[in-house]
């Protein structure tokens, strides 16, 4: 069985089947999925080796795993790899991962698994301001993409991202057009690039609205109890929010605990959809992630066909999931 007789059965060139498995992005649709069906009717089965031969490609990308935490927000990047590694298949890429507790352990693994394997690239998650990794990569000219916006130069490498502000500004709008004027604010301390980002839209509605935010907010590190805590203390307050917008679903279930002893409902609006959201009922803002991966694995083969073709960088709309608590 040869790429030969694959051409012939779905009607095609050479080059296109051979484009189908080595660069399936600039196949058309179409065209792509009648090459798709001959090989899975023939059981063709390409010879990697000989395909890294020619190409000079191992067909291998590396992606880290993010630790689990509190169970609850780490299913966010587990969905996020399932999609990744099912389009990375796809497109005849196979996924190597990899963990590490911060950035700099993260480093010394890059170093590590190139000196172990002939990587093609990386796919990068969770970027934040400064961040040391992707310098490192650049500077020693590896392939890479990353979810997630380089905060400090968004000009400055491939990147796929979800669009926090658009996020939570749309969850403050429902809640806003539910009757709310003091919307409270659950977050991250400053300084997260994704943290200011969720932040920012719950501001610029509230503004857009006629509302003054000051005093709304309140930021700790994520997790349930630390969001249980900050609500409690808004929802204490001479004045406080009569519903609430929260960075992360962690802390959105710690301000249900909260809300549900206060008195009057509180509604209640996280952010990450993750299935113990779907379960206790919690509105939650959801990302796009098999979408995500798709375009991260996309943006990757781009780089390694053409390394000096500018690409644009890819900003994806979230949604709004209502369930019953808001």
């Amino acid at each position: 069985m040869t790429i030969a007789t694959v051409a012939r059965h779905a009607q095609v060139s050479r080059q296109t089947v051979s484009n189908v498995l080595n660069a399936p992005h600039i196949v058309r649709e179409e065209t792509r999925q009648r090459v798709q069906e001959a090989i899975d009717t023939l059981g063709y089965r390409a010879n990697q080796a000989a395909r890294q031969m020619r190409t000079g490609r191992s067909r291998l990308i590396a992606v880290r795993i993010e630790p689990t935490r509190d169970g609850i927000n780490g299913s966010v990047l587990d969905r996020f790899l399932h999609g990744l590694t099912e389009t990375a298949e796809a497109a005849g890429y196979r996924t190597l991962l990899y963990t590490a507790t911060d950035a700099q352990r993260e480093i010394d693994t890059y170093d590590d698994l190139l000196g172990s394997y002939d990587l093609d690239g990386f796919v990068l998650t969770g970027t934040d301001h400064g961040d040391p990794r992707t310098a490192w990569l650049a500077d020693r000219g590896v392939p890479f993409v990353t979810f997630g916006r380089p905060w400090d130069d968004p000009g400055a490498y491939c990147w796929v991202d979800v669009d926090g502000a658009a996020g939570t500004g749309e969850a403050t709008r429902h809640l806003l057009a539910a009757g709310h004027r003091r919307i409270g604010w659950l977050g991250w301390p400053a300084g997260s690039g994704v943290g200011d980002d969720r932040r920012s839209g719950w501001r610029e509605a509230l503004r857009a609205a006629g509302v003054d935010p000051a005093g709304l907010a309140r930021e700790t590190v994520d997790g349930i109890a630390e969001g249980e805590t900050l609500a409690r203390d808004l929802l204490d307050a001479p004045h406080p929010p009569t519903a609430l917008v929260c960075a992360s679903d962690s802390l959105a279930l710690g301000a249900l605990q909260a809300a549900r002893t206060a008195g009057p409902a509180v509604p209640v609006i996280g952010f990450d959809d993750t299935p113990v959201a779907a379960a206790v009922g919690l509105t939650s803002v959801s990302q796009p992630l098999g979408d995500a991966a798709a375009r991260c694995v996309d943006l990757l083969t781009a780089v390694l066909d053409e390394p000096r073709r500018a690409l644009a960088p890819v900003l994806l709309a979230p949604s709004l999931v209502l369930r019953h608590t808001a």
